[in-house]
């Protein structure tokens, strides 16, 4: 009876260690998926997806069928192709819509849904440009901020900026030993020395 016993607190041993490693990782799955900040991401991609698809659908459903109605167009925007390669059902009338040319083997150059994909991007990016300047509006945050070329590195920075972020480099002028006379300091070029190029 005695191995029987062993083999009991084996068993017990071997499932609370069991227990123990499932309950460590939920726990660590908790702290991954529950962090302020991953939630943050998880709502901003989910607003950022329903936002997509308003514009897109704006963009789709209302603005390219009045765009459609212009004499030189005649149909969608998104049934404008051109026929490359004749499938063999081709007849003089052509192909009607672009999903008859590809179900006949066609090959066809679809600039149309190309089109539409451009206009959609474009709305999108409108969009959410016309948005960042309406929070900044009402809450006085900048989220949207004018950026330029460090002159070393070439990164682009904040224009904002006295020192570089990439390469560390003071923005008015002391790296060449010449001051900015817009930084309103320009007698402090002579209390740096001229050698400091490469400190930074």
């Amino acid at each position: 009876m005695r191995g029987l016993d062993e083999n009991s607190d084996a068993l017990i041993r071997t499932g609370q260690k069991a227990q123990e490693q499932v309950r460590h990782a939920w726990d660590g799955f908790l702290n991954f998926a529950a962090r302020d900040n991953v939630l943050e991401v998880a709502l901003g991609l989910i607003i950022a997806n329903a936002f997509t698809k308003v514009v897109t659908s704006f963009v789709s459903d209302l603005v390219l069928p009045i765009v459609s109605l212009l004499p030189f167009l005649n149909r969608n925007m998104d049934q404008k192709f051109a026929v490359l390669s004749k499938g063999p059902n081709f007849t003089e009338e052509g192909y009607n819509t672009l999903y008859q040319a590809r179900e006949d083997g066609a090959l066809v150059l679809a600039y149309g849904a190309f089109i539409e994909t451009v206009v959609n991007f474009l709305g999108v990016s409108l969009t959410l440009y016309a948005a960042g300047h309406l929070y900044m509006f009402f809450f006085h945050t900048k989220i949207i901020k004018p950026t330029v070329r460090c002159p070393y590195c070439k990164q682009f920075i904040s224009e904002m900026a006295l020192r570089c972020r990439h390469c560390s480099t003071w923005q008015d002028g002391r790296e060449d030993g010449t001051m900015s006379h817009e930084s309103g300091r320009e007698g402090l070029q002579d209390d740096v020395p001229t050698d400091i190029g490469g400190s930074f």
